[in-house]
């Protein structure tokens, strides 16, 4: 599994989200290399599909389904909660990321007899 956490300089929600995804993968006993890259350019956020500050992606795909199709976009990032907004992203949001990356290997692993 490959995890990568993109951020801006001076992005006040890089370290509580980084902290938060390293809580979630200790809880779900994932020991997951995270590759922490900072972006510092437009072609940077394109090269990177970087849908703001700060964006987690889990072999290439960001976290967030609904937004993967967004364009690439160099600036803060704001995630959807229950009933509201926040630039960090929920803990059910990383979650549900792991667990969907999970089955795909399952069903992968399966079809394929590794």
């Amino acid at each position: 599994m490959k995890i990568t956490f993109l951020y801006i300089k001076g992005c006040p929600n890089a370290e509580p989200s980084l902290n938060l995804l390293k809580e979630v993968l200790s809880e779900k006993s994932i020991d997951a290399e995270i590759e922490v890259k900072e972006i510092a350019s437009e072609e940077d956020a394109k090269e990177y599909h970087f849908l703001g500050s700060p964006t987690i992606q889990i072999n290439g795909l960001d976290i967030e389904i609904e937004r993967r199709n967004d364009p690439p976009v160099l600036g803060c990032r704001v995630y959807r909660t229950e009933g509201s907004y926040s630039g960090v992203p929920p803990r059910e949001l990383i979650v549900r990321a792991l667990n969907e990356t999970k089955k795909i290997r399952a069903l992968t692993e399966e079809e394929f007899d590794f």
